[in-house]
């Protein structure tokens, strides 16, 4: 291991960091929050003088990045980066240092759970810095710094490949530098065009490049304690949907169709895929809150779960919560604790299955689902045809066995996850529903669980100890489990 690399790198990452935190501290300017523009002020002063400590103390190292130096620079940069960036919650006041590092990882792995209670007394700059989080996080953030440092040369394809979710890690263009900055092109320009929808639609300046990186990002962050629904605005509600649910499919698709392949998304298996469960799933709880279910045992002091909406609300809710929740936006409009069982279930179920490989969404992955569900069929189809040889095949090409064990290990590792997540939490005096839902909300990025972490309610409750397991559940599954857990061999420090 090359420790005086990651120092270096390190150093860099904390000196690109000032660029945003200084864009924040404007907005505190421009409405007046000293304190916050102090709080701002402070963190770049940190942040600028421990950047260039670590730079100056790696500046002869070897500049190659090898696949050990690439997982530790990636994995250390996530924990670093997110600790820096709460500085400014601790240093305004607003929250203690383990509930500050909770929202900033929340905000970096694109998660959205929070720890506010109410929004709206929050100082308009450090709701901006909170998402501008978002937007950083949803593509990578090391993947931004590969795009406009090229200095980095060889080094940056290694950091890509350990930071870009998905089974894929291959570029679209011969150069990594190229290929992060093609996605940032396609990022900016979408981040342009919703900004502008939003405020067609009615919503402020300031809440709508706040709620456009929430939702490009597939974050959820809102400035409203009520999420969209205080909003109230069917336009509003469409916009969100749409670019949610568009940054949920494979930003490799919008590629090809900028360079003139406007079939590929037909082509995929993945996409037809993504598309299909959001239309099941919208379908099956239009129906279901419109009073089709079974009968329902009283559950004295548990609230009404007998909601029976319109078909024309029924929809346009079901529409939203699970576009949003599948894209793991976690956005809300309606109270999904009062949806009747089968609705929350599903909403579960597509929180544990997320969207595409190559987006900026969270969960496992359609493509990861898709592939297990051909494994299974293929499987059994050999106990009645013993003989046959037929290869797994997505997007019409066969899967190599490598890519199958990896997706293997990927669910073995989330079901291991869950299961002591969810055991750990409920050590902390957590309801099981609460510290399961919690568990699965922040190791697929999504943010509201169930319960007392529901759509309507927040992550005040979970104790310090809680807060800083869920920020760890966070960044493992946003690196998708393997960046981070390699952290915890005693091998892959020792010196090669």
């Amino acid at each position: 291991m090359n420790y005086r690399l990651l120092l270096r790198y390190l150093g860099v990452f904390l000196l690109a960091l000032a660029l945003p935190l200084a864009v924040s501290a404007l907005w505190a300017v421009w409405y007046g929050e000293w304190r916050s523009l102090e709080s701002f002020l402070r963190t770049i002063v940190l942040t600028v003088g421990g950047g260039f400590t670590l730079w100056g103390v790696g500046r002869g190292a070897r500049v190659r990045v090898y696949e050990r130096e690439g997982l530790a620079l990636v994995a250390l940069g996530w924990l670093l980066i997110a600790g820096v960036s709460a500085l400014p919650y601790v240093f305004a006041g607003l929250m203690d240092p383990s509930s500050a590092y909770f929202e900033s990882m929340s905000g970096y792995t694109t998660t959205g759970a929070s720890v506010l209670v109410e929004v709206e007394p929050v100082d308009k700059s450090l709701l901006f810095w909170r998402a501008t989080t978002h937007w950083l996080g949803g593509m990578g953030i090391i993947v931004l710094i590969v795009a406009v440092l090229p200095s980095l040369g060889a080094g940056g394809k290694q950091l890509y490949r350990s930071e870009v979710p998905g089974v894929d890690k291959t570029g679209l263009l011969p150069r990594m530098q190229d290929t992060a900055a093609m996605l940032y092109k396609i990022y900016l320009g979408m981040t342009i065009v919703q900004t502008a929808c939003l405020v067609a639609a009615g919503m402020s300046l300031f809440d709508a490049l706040c709620h456009t990186f929430a939702s490009l990002s597939t974050g959820g962050f809102s400035t409203r304690t009520a999420s969209i629904g205080a909003y109230d605005s069917l336009p509003i509600e469409i916009i969100v949907t749409v670019f949610t649910v568009l940054c949920g499919a494979n930003f490799g698709l919008y590629f090809a169709m900028l360079h003139g392949d406007w079939k590929a998304p037909l082509r995929s298996t993945e996409f037809r895929w993504y598309l299909g469960i959001l239309l099941a799933a919208t379908l099956l709880i239009t129906v279901n809150l419109m009073g089709v279910q079974g009968a329902i045992p009283e559950d004295p002091g548990a609230g009404t779960h007998d909601v029976r909406y319109g078909f024309g609300h029924a929809l346009r809710v079901a529409a939203f919560q699970v576009g949003t929740i599948m894209t793991t936006t976690g956005f809300a409009t309606d109270n999904t604790d009062l949806w009747p069982y089968f609705s929350r279930a599903v909403l579960i179920a597509l929180m544990i299955v997320g969207a595409c490989s190559g987006s900026t969404a969270g969960g496992t992955k359609v493509f990861r689902v898709a592939l297990i569900a051909k494994i299974v069929r293929s499987q059994l189809e050999r106990l009645y045809r013993p003989k046959t040889v037929r290869a797994v095949r997505m997007n019409g090409a066969a899967v190599p066995l490598e890519v199958q064990l990896t997706v293997y290990t990927f669910f073995a590792m989330h079901v291991a996850v869950l299961v002591v997540g969810t055991m750990f939490m409920s050590l902390l005096g957590l309801p099981f529903q609460t510290a399961f839902s919690s568990v699965v909300a922040t190791v697929n990025n999504i943010g509201p669980g169930m319960e007392l972490v529901g759509s309507t309610a927040n992550y005040a409750c979970v104790p310090a100890a809680g807060k800083w397991f869920l920020s760890l559940l966070m960044v493992i599954g946003r690196l998708e489990f393997f960046s981070i857990c390699v952290l915890f061999l005693p091998s892959f420090w020792r010196r090669a």
